[in-house]
């Protein structure tokens, strides 16, 4: 089923996302991998106040190249999301609803997935160029010294992804039968 979804994420959103839906998301998102997952968490475990606000966001697993004449970003692939899996459960009980990335996850993240009502997305690997014009602003909010690894913020608008893992736990890469909803 094809979903046209703003961020950031509802509750009544993330109930009603099933793995295998095809979803455009439209709003703010945040992007986020290994170094500066390593950073937040370092930073939540000393205290330290964070430039964004994991309650309720979503992460967008990526590192983009850099932008062209006249546009906002590079190609905009996602990564792959188990590497940020040992930090995930934790941003997870801190309000994290949302990311999105290529592969599958631990069983701690599915089941803090479950814990806390959130929802695992897969964006197409190898698509960052078709990806990157879903991208309309581009803001760097912490780590700039991290280059393509800073966070950012960016404001998509029909950004196209599949529900992988459900807010019930349900993880599309499991329970592939052929076909898609």
């Amino acid at each position: 089923m094809e979903k046209y979804i703003s961020l950031p994420l509802k509750e009544e959103d993330i109930r009603s996302l099933k793995a295998g839906d095809m979803v455009f998301l439209s709003g703010e998102l945040y992007t986020a991998r290994d170094a500066a997952h390593k950073r937040i968490y370092e930073a939540i475990q000393s205290n330290q106040n964070l430039k964004i606000p994991l309650d309720g966001i979503t992460l967008y697993y990526m590192g983009p190249s850099p932008a062209r004449p006249g546009k906002v970003i590079g190609s905009a692939g996602p990564t792959t999301a188990s590497r940020m899996d040992k930090y995930t459960p934790t941003l997870l009980n801190l309000g994290l609803k949302g990311m999105i990335g290529k592969g599958k996850r631990s069983m701690e993240v599915k089941q803090a997935m479950i814990k806390n009502k959130a929802v695992y997305f897969a964006a197409i690997g190898g698509a960052g160029a078709l990806l990157s014009q879903a991208i309309k602003s581009v803001v760097i909010v912490e780590y700039e010294d991290l280059g393509t690894e800073a966070i950012r913020k960016l404001e998509v608008e029909n950004f196209p992804v599949i529900v992988v893992i459900d807010s019930d736990g349900t993880d599309l890469y499991d329970n592939y039968n052929g076909e898609m909803k």
